[in-house]
């Protein structure tokens, strides 16, 4: 017996490698797209996820790559079409939580686009896809966060509701308290019940102690007209910045629609862009355009239209829909 394992075990390993050795391309090519994708570099990174559907068409990731692709674009039906098919392929349960999260999203992108019929009934897709994504993965704490947004936002019609929003809340907690606060923030924005809101954005700070949480709570400062007390949570965020990711680009963009500290503002959107902490959730050609305007408000033309040919370069198809354009 263990002469003829002996004699099999060689061949059996050869096989394995070989197998191992066109995984790990078709694992590199998907790695290679995501870090092209956060980069802001959406051609290639389209075509490092064709290149991998090509060696696999069952590529669940590939696919989800593509969503995302087309999803930062605003290239709705393409979204949709690439997170429907990521949804629908054989995965484990961690990787489908993930993409129906896309498959929300992308829904909800569509959503904005469409009349009141079709919205509806696109709304309750979004919600059963996050509800499936929480469902999957318990711990997916981007669809938690996204299911609870859902539930404050959305009318009860279309699966919405405080309650709702509330009892995930309570779910969130002994996990992740942080989210489950913001959450909790956000029912009581919606509630209209402003000293709640303020105690439990600041109570997320308390436990986070990030950029993001202040950049929070001075979203809602902006909202209710305290501009101020909004500059200073910026300026507190910033304080405590270490990445230079996309809470930052949020960070500008308060200042910008405040029209408060407009050199701050450019300072953020290019540290940005330097830093190697990009991703998708600010795509980097987007960051260009809103600096780029930024420098032409300053007289700065020349080097305002060089940030905007850096994103026409970025994604091109983007920038010749006009109206996405103006959309920024």
């Amino acid at each position: 017996m263990l002469a003829v394992l002996a004699a099999v075990a060689p061949v059996a390993t050869r096989a394995q490698k070989a197998d191992l050795a066109s995984a790990d391309k078709v694992v590199a090519r998907s790695t290679s797209a995501l870090l092209a994708l956060d980069d802001g570099r959406v051609e290639e990174a389209a075509a490092l996820a064709r290149a991998s559907l090509g060696g696999n068409p069952a590529d669940a990731y590939a696919h989800q790559i593509l969503c995302r692709v087309f999803y930062a674009q605003d290239r709705v039906d393409e979204a949709v079409r690439e997170c429907e098919t990521a949804a629908a392929l054989p995965q484990s349960q961690q990787s489908a939580s993930d993409n129906h999260l896309w498959l929300g999203r992308a829904y909800g992108l569509k959503a904005r686009h469409a009349g009141l019929i079709n919205g509806f009934k696109l709304a309750k897709r979004v919600q059963a896809s996050f509800a499936k994504a929480v469902d999957l993965d318990s711990s997916n704490v981007a669809a938690l966060n996204d299911l609870g947004e859902y539930y404050v936002d959305a009318p009860s019609i279309v699966g919405g509701g405080t309650d709702k929003a509330k009892a995930l809340a309570a779910r969130m907690m002994p996990r992740f308290p942080a989210q489950a606060h913001l959450l909790l923030a956000r029912i009581a924005v919606d509630e209209k019940d402003n000293s709640t809101a303020e105690a439990q954005f600041k109570q997320v700070i308390a436990i986070q102690k990030n950029t993001q949480s202040w950049v929070d709570l001075a979203a809602f400062y902006q909202t209710h007209s305290r501009k101020d007390d909004a500059a200073a949570a910026v300026k507190s965020g910033l304080a405590v910045d270490r990445t230079h990711g996309p809470a930052i680009v949020d960070a500008a963009s308060i200042l910008i629609a405040m029209h408060r500290e407009p050199a701050l503002a450019e300072q953020c959107l290019r540290l940005y862009l330097a830093s190697k902490d990009k991703t998708d959730e600010a795509p980097a050609f987007k960051v260009h355009v809103q600096l780029s305007r930024l420098l032409a408000d300053r007289g700065l033309a020349a080097e305002a239209g060089e940030h905007m040919q850096t994103a026409a370069a970025l994604a091109p198809v983007f920038t010749r829909n006009s109206r996405q354009w103006q959309g920024l």
